[in-house]
């Protein structure tokens, strides 16, 4: 065979084997992908033959049901509205999907493996999706979206159950109501009013200064490093040099030599940028890590719509360690750190589960079309933040705040409820983004509100807090 004819063939055996490299990939390697990707809109058409699975409260109430439409295909129809928008989602072949109903699409289809489906329709089943029961709480959910509504504020708030991580309560405002997504108009009218952004999930994508909730994780890396103790004498003085800056306490409240429980209790925001600075940017990191500072959070959820905590620096995650950043004022919860009520909620939860962080999730499981459960999700372990010793030395010392300090507006008869107060100041524009997370042996919950006009932490976001673990029977 003569020299061009065998760089010829060559030429094609490599050609050949580039086609199949890349049919392989869509067809095998990234066949879930592609499927489940919402600009797919012949994977959206098919669906729509397929009666898509119910999504109830944890109580059993509809939250999304298929409806018959015309010819052989189906709809959505959402029986709360707006109520549990956010967690729930949208899924229309117009404007694809989100919230659980694209984070679970292949359960809701009833796709859960292509093996299974095969043998389903050699067997004659329909074509039926799975039902998911979520950990929802229909009675609290309502008492948080109205305490949010009636706040007369945008906010957010998440409420977890604290041995399980299952998500209680998970509400944004302002809200839609994803019945009227199925016309497109409504859809774009809502995704361009960027100053009220009711798409987007206040509770998971948005990401504020956590003000002073922030010294909880600056306890806790304090305590558990065993540099110091709830006893330790600490200089809670006025107007202190931070990175070289000075600092105030709240109203310029100047104290003595105290201990570290009182300066919790009391909020003292020299002492626990000090203890933070002492700490240093690597201690900090680490135990921030620990909480899930600096991840993307581990719920069954959109990563589209979730966003880590962390210091951002130009749009983007800056470790503690970085020289750019004040290791202070991060530490309470200032000095451009950013976090989501979903990351202080789990903040909340791992104290309150003895220092173990859970993966929280909004789905507990589900049920195919004969009634058996095909899925439970059982808790499961995110990481082991502090020590037993610790969770318990914190716990007393945030009881104490609201027994006696900054939170006690969110206290409760018959319950001891764990807690901390922020309010974190907004560059200077005398705004407040005031915040409440706590703790009860069964809940935690985080509730943050945006732009509040010299609204404290301890004023407007603790009451809100106390509701809602009132509705969650606490």
């Amino acid at each position: 065979m003569n020299t061009p004819v065998l760089r010829l063939y060559g030429l094609v055996v490599v050609l050949f084997g580039v086609l199949v490299a890349f049919t392989s990939r869509w067809t095998v390697f990234e066949a879930d992908a592609l499927r489940s990707n919402d600009l797919n809109r012949r994977e959206l058409l098919q669906e729509q033959r397929i009666r898509r699975g119910t999504i109830r409260t944890a109580d059993g109430k509809v939250l999304a049901r298929a409806v018959r439409e015309p010819g052989e295909t189906f709809g959505r129809r959402y029986p709360t509205g707006d109520l549990f928008a956010h967690a729930i989602g949208y899924s229309y072949t117009t404007i694809g999907r989100a919230g659980l109903e694209r984070s679970r699409n292949d359960e809701l289809t009833g796709r859960r493996s292509e093996l299974v489906s095969a043998f389903e329709s050699i067997l004659g089943r329909s074509n039926e999706g799975d039902d998911l029961r979520t950990t929802l709480n229909a009675e609290a959910q309502q008492v948080a979206v109205d305490a949010l509504r009636g706040s007369g504020h945008k906010g957010a708030l998440v409420a977890l159950d604290v041995k399980t991580g299952g998500v209680l309560v998970m509400a944004s405002d302002p809200s839609y109501d994803p019945n009227d997504l199925d016309d497109p108009k409504r859809f774009a009218q809502l995704n361009g009013d960027e100053a009220n952004a009711p798409l987007v999930n206040r509770a998971t994508q948005n990401g504020y200064p956590p003000g002073s909730t922030m010294k909880v994780v600056t306890a806790a890396a304090a305590l558990d490093s065993g540099r110091y103790r709830p006893d330790s004498q600490v200089d809670g003085r006025n107007g202190k040099p931070i990175s070289g800056v000075p600092l105030n306490n709240f109203a310029g409240e100047d104290f003595g030599s105290i201990d570290l429980t009182f300066a919790l209790t009391h909020s003292v925001n020299t002492v626990w940028a000090e203890v933070g600075e002492k700490l240093g940017g690597r201690t900090m990191q680490r135990y921030m890590e620990r909480f899930g500072f600096y991840s993307e959070p581990p719920l069954d959820y959109p990563d589209e719509q979730m966003s880590a905590s962390g210091v951002r620096k130009g749009g983007r995650l800056a470790p503690m360690t970085s020289d750019a950043v004040d290791v202070g004022r991060a530490a309470i919860g200032q000095g451009d750190l950013f976090a989501t009520p979903l990351q202080m909620a789990s903040v909340a939860q791992a104290i309150g589960n003895g220092g173990v962080r859970l993966k929280p999730h909004l789905v507990d499981r589900a049920v195919d079309p004969d009634g058996r459960v095909v899925d439970t999700v059982k808790p499961e372990q995110a990481d082991r933040v502090i020590s037993r010793q610790t969770a318990r030395d914190l716990t007393v010392m945030m009881k104490n705040v609201v027994r006696e300090g900054t939170g006690t507006a969110a206290a409760l008869e018959g319950v001891e409820v764990a807690g901390k107060t922020g309010t974190a100041e907004l560059n200077n524009t005398g705004l407040n983004q005031p915040w409440f997370m706590a703790f009860t042996p069964d809940a935690a919950i985080a509730v943050t509100l945006e732009r509040f006009q010299g609204g404290t932490g301890g004023v407007t976001a603790a009451p809100i807090a106390k509701r809602v673990l009132q509705a969650l029977g606490q």
